[in-house]
């Protein structure tokens, strides 16, 4: 019997930049759209079918002398290619990745980011299979998280070994790209779900305005989240400054790009806001604040140990959505240049402010591939 990995055990290498080989057997067109990636990752992708009648397309591309991982959709058809490998002989070591992509989408990697003045920390969750970055504050027996993600059990469990009680709920924005268990982790453990009021006005239930002037206290420490109206990804779009220390950024501002602005159809009505967003609110707040963004698109944006941050006057220098001084430039460089969109992302934003309930395996499906929530310049 093949020896198998955890997505946990995977994640470690991955944001640890050990040298991964990984076998995607999956078909092409599903591998092209969506795969692992790493700073010291190599994936080689042949199709299960290809690899029916024994491993020769393969052979030559594998380096025998270092660990392979077989990866497809959900660990039935890589079990069978890495016992075929096995059998063939002279692998160090063949390992099948259990859960396939469908579990590494849903692997959530916890990265301390750094300590608050006053006690507490702040954590950054990575979903390193989807691109997601949510984030855990805690303060003398408290917590806040923002931008939830869909799998809330892994927060309640980290909240647990910590000893801290989840007390607020905070989503930036109405999420278009993933589901968000803000609202459901909110009502699991009698906690307050907070949104922006103007992504709100269609949602079906109850819930706290996230607004400027309104601060969130985590703790008896008076940790204090000050949010910040940063309208263009969304109209509603509210970034969170912590402890003086960290601005998150939800889908406005990444590390290497910018917050597309046509997710709701409105990208020439929401241009100019993205733009007063990022050129002038930004721009008047400290340079050494420290970026933490909802998501990331690219491998090489995973820093030490994983985490995804940079210095806010830093990304005025090198992020190229920062730089574009003319603002008709600006307007057609988020307006034309997008990638495509989300995989369901209609149905994911109706899931979001209540309107349909689908079963927890639509919810997956609806998840399926990277994020798309950036504009490259």
């Amino acid at each position: 019997m093949t020896s198998s990995i955890t997505t946990k055990e995977l994640a470690q290498k991955v944001v640890n930049h050990e040298k991964t080989l990984i076998l995607d057997v999956r078909n092409t067109d599903e591998f092209d759209n969506w795969k692992i990636e790493g700073g010291n990752v190599e994936v080689i992708n042949e199709p299960y079918f290809n690899l029916l009648d024994g491993i020769d397309p393969v052979s030559g591309k594998l380096d025998k002398g270092q660990e392979v991982i077989v990866v497809c959709a959900k660990g039935g058809s890589s079990q069978m290619v890495a016992e075929l490998l096995e059998e063939e002989g002279g692998f160090t070591k063949v390992l099948n990745l259990e859960g396939g992509m469908k579990a590494w989408s849903e692997h959530l990697e916890p990265v301390k980011i750094g300590d608050l003045k006053d006690g507490g920390g702040l954590y950054q969750f990575v979903r390193l299979g989807k691109g997601c970055l949510s984030y855990m504050v805690e303060s003398d027996g408290e917590a806040a998280i923002i931008d939830t993600n869909r799998m809330i059990d892994i927060y309640e469990s980290f909240a647990k070994e910590k000893g801290i009680q989840i007390k607020h709920l905070i989503d930036t924005h109405l999420h278009a790209d993933h589901i968000s268990g803000g609202r459901a982790l909110a009502e699991k453990v009698g906690g307050t779900y907070h949104l922006p009021p103007k992504d709100a006005t269609e949602v079906t239930y109850d819930y706290t305005a996230l607004e400027e002037g309104n601060d969130i206290v985590v703790g008896n420490t008076k940790v204090k989240v000050q949010p910040i109206y940063s309208p263009g990804h969304t109209i509603g779009s509210t970034s969170l400054i912590i402890d003086d220390q960290y601005l998150l950024t939800g889908d406005i501002l990444f590390v290497k790009s910018i917050g597309r602005p046509d997710l709701v159809g409105k990208a020439e009505d929401w241009v100019g806001d993205l733009r007063n967003s990022l050129y002038k609110r930004y721009k008047e707040l400290s340079e050494d604040l420290i970026v933490l963004p909802a998501h990331y698109s690219f491998a090489e944006e995973l820093g030490k140990g994983g985490s995804v941050s940079a210095r806010l006057g830093d990304l005025y220098q090198r992020n190229e959505g920062l730089q574009v001084d003319d603002e008709d430039v600006f307007r057609k460089m988020v307006t034309e240049n997008l990638p495509p969109q989300p995989n369901a992302y209609q149905e994911i934003r109706e899931t979001n402010m209540g309107k349909i309930t689908p079963e927890d395996e639509k919810q997956r499906e609806m998840e399926t591939g990277p994020n798309r929530c950036a504009v490259h310049g």
